[in-house]
């Protein structure tokens, strides 16, 4: 098997003039080539070299997407050296756990980012140079600027010995030897740092290719931060291996300012594929439909009526237009044309499909975008897999479903003991192959636990089909248990709340072995308030507060027998009693993860004894007093 080295040569030998890497330094995006980048790849890894760096060495690389990116994280591997990729989303204290755990050697920064580093590098001894992507006004005498390494490099490289010893370096890299320390987001313990190697890049990135297709004129936005596993695999290395091309969003002055350039990038790069979590699809739908709102009434109608064709012609996606619902076919081409393909323009006009990981896709978002003429196929996978595991594809997809299996692995389900079940039965997700981690970075009880016998105990719950699809239940730890032992993931009854309910932005259900479940729930408190004044009520009268709060009420009714989504979930699990929440789960209050998962350890924690009061009689009443007062926080 190749490495990453061997698997970036065959590019550029293959692709040379291709444009790999797409920036925009200034007002208009500028391509750097495959034989650019392999240039300032030797150029980095040289200076590197020249200063120091040995192989196994560590180096972090904390920074928005940038060419630097690709750039550094090559330049790392030629030497031997192993990178450790830091979300920008890490605040200074989780970034300085990660420094030190690694005994990184270097950190390779940006500009915006340099600040967490500054206020922890006291605390890290071992970090001899801090190297910047950006021009500073000043430099201490740890920092130096990404150039400058490379021209040490070319330098360096003017000499024939330094060349043959280059060469020799990166030619004696072999397929087992350590590429990536991947920090899991830490969100119960200490995060634990994933050891992925050049052969599980490399494995997993032919293993995508038996779920997608990427022409060598392929371009993708990629939106999710490079660190991100599945931007990493699937972005940044599946478009190496094919020849397409990959581009970053320009960063703004804050996170506000990036967010709100990735509608003008996408536009400028006109994306094939885009990569997207759970959160950044619903942005994207929500501002969708916002857009449609704001041209009247008579265009929502119209696009709500457009929706429901859509959705009983296209149904699971592979049973689409079949038997009667043919005769709606030349309606569906109708509103493609008037509505459905002018709201595609706002992704570019020319992108194919969305592929979703990172969290479970609520299946009402994907049937939403099938309807659109987008498709958004569902996939599955985890950091300690490189991480792709399955996924739906243009040519087999069934909605609801994480898709079939990718090539060359094996997988069952197994129960608490660890036995095999049969076909269609729910348990641990276990799987074996080439992708599959080396195990945590110095971490022994947490390998042992998580590898056995070659195989990878994913803790997550799923079941497989007879057809060879993949069904995704959610986290084995966060499972709802009840008083009688039945166990049942909450994951999906959460997301169709939040998803299909404009006044609820975020839920959580509980249940650790009580006689019934409950809700902690974060209303959208602009579509209440808005909800009050076409009502004509008062969020300060006693009568608005208590209308608030039955409209929520209402809202997770619909989930019971009579309501509209009745079907859905087993009534078992539904909340007897729900807590209104004022503030939300966000990373800033450590409630939710940088790849946007609630953290359920601290949220229980911070809400305990609030979860204890939902399982007192009074509680029951949606209107009960607790309620009434956190009503009264909002900002109605």
């Amino acid at each position: 098997m190749k490495t990453l080295i061997q698997f970036f040569e065959e590019s550029v030998e293959k692709y040379g003039n291709n444009v790999y890497l797409w920036e925009k330094p200034n007002d208009k995006y500028e391509g750097a080539t495959y034989s650019d980048v392999r240039n300032q790849v030797y150029q980095f890894a040289a200076g590197l070299m020249s200063m120091g760096v040995k192989k196994g060495d560590r180096i972090s690389l904390l920074s928005e997407g940038r060419n630097g990116w690709v750039i550094s994280e090559l330049g790392v591997l030629y030497t031997g050296a192993i990178n450790v990729p830091l979300s920008v989303k890490l605040n200074p204290e989780e970034i300085k756990f990660r420094l030190s755990h690694s005994e990184s050697k270097m950190v390779i920064t940006s500009a915006g980012q340099l600040d967490k580093i500054k206020q922890v590098v006291g605390d890290c001894p071992l970090i001899e140079k801090i190297i910047v992507f950006d021009a500073l006004d000043d430099y201490s005498d740890r920092e130096l600027h990404f150039n400058e390494v490379k021209k040490t490099g070319r330098e360096w490289l003017e000499e024939e010995d330094n060349r043959t010893l280059f060469k020799k370096r990166y030619g004696a890299i072999e397929y087992d030897d350590f590429a990536n320390i991947c920090y899991t987001s830490g969100t119960t313990a200490d995060p634990k740092g994933i050891i992925l190697s050049h052969g599980n890049y490399v494995t997993n990135v032919y293993q995508a290719y038996s779920l997608m297709d990427i022409p060598p004129f392929y371009k993708t936005l990629l939106i999710l931060p490079w660190d991100h596993s599945f931007a990493h695999t699937a972005g940044i290395y599946s478009f190496m291996g094919k020849g397409a091309s990959i581009a970053s969003v320009k960063s703004g002055k804050n996170p506000m300012e990036t967010l709100r350039n990735i509608p003008i990038c996408m536009k400028e790069i006109k994306p094939n594929i885009l990569l997207s979590v759970p959160a950044l699809a619903k942005n994207f739908r929500k501002n969708i439909e916002k857009g449609i709102r704001e041209k009247g009434r008579l265009t929502e109608m119209l696009f709500r009526h457009a929706l429901k064709i859509s959705y009983s012609y296209n149904k699971e996606g592979w049973n689409r237009g079949r038997g009667i619902q043919k005769l709606k076919r030349p309606l569906i081409k109708l509103y493609d044309k008037i509505l459905f393909s002018k709201i595609r323009e706002v992704f570019g006009g020319e992108l194919d499909y969305f592929i979703g990981g990172g969290a479970l896709l609520d299946i009402e978002l994907q049937r939403f975008y099938y309807a659109i003429g987008i498709l958004m196929f569902q996939g599955y996978g985890l950091s300690e897999a490189s991480p792709i595991i399955s996924s739906n594809a243009k040519h087999r997809h069934k909605l609801g479903s994480s898709g079939f299996l990718v090539n060359n692995m094996e997988l069952k389900i197994c129960d608490e003991e660890g036995k095999k079940l049969p076909v269609g039965e729910k348990g641990e997700i276990v799987i074996k192959g080439g992708n599959v981690m080396k195990g945590y970075w110095r971490n022994e009880s947490a390998t042992e636990e998580a590898l056995r016998g070659g195989w990878l105990y994913t803790g997550d719950m799923g079941y497989m089909t007879d057809d060879g699809f993949l069904y995704v239940l959610g986290r084995f730890k966060s499972l709802l248990i009840a008083d009688d032992g039945e166990k049942f993931s909450p994951e999906g009854i959460e997301e169709a709340m939040t998803e299909q309910s404009r006044y609820i932005d975020q839920c959580m259900l509980v249940n650790n072995q009580r006689p019934y479940t409950v809700a902690l729930v974060v209303p959208n408190q602009h579509a209440l308030k808005v909800w009050l004044e076409e009502k004509k009520l008062s969020a300060d009268s006693d009568e608005g507060k208590r209308a608030v709060l039955h409209l929520i009420e209402s809202e997770i009714n619909e989930y019971r027998l009579n309501g509209r989504f009745g079907h859905m979930f087993p009534q078992r699990w539904l909340p007897v009693a729900t807590a209104v929440i004022d503030e939300g789960f966000t990373e800033e209050n450590g409630m939710m993860n940088s790849t946007m998962k609630i953290v359920r350890g601290k949220i229980t924690e911070r809400y305990q004894d609030l979860l204890e009061y939902l399982y007192t009689p009074v509680a029951k009443a949606i209107t009960n007093e607790r309620n009434i007062e956190e009503v009264e926080k909002m900002n109605l």
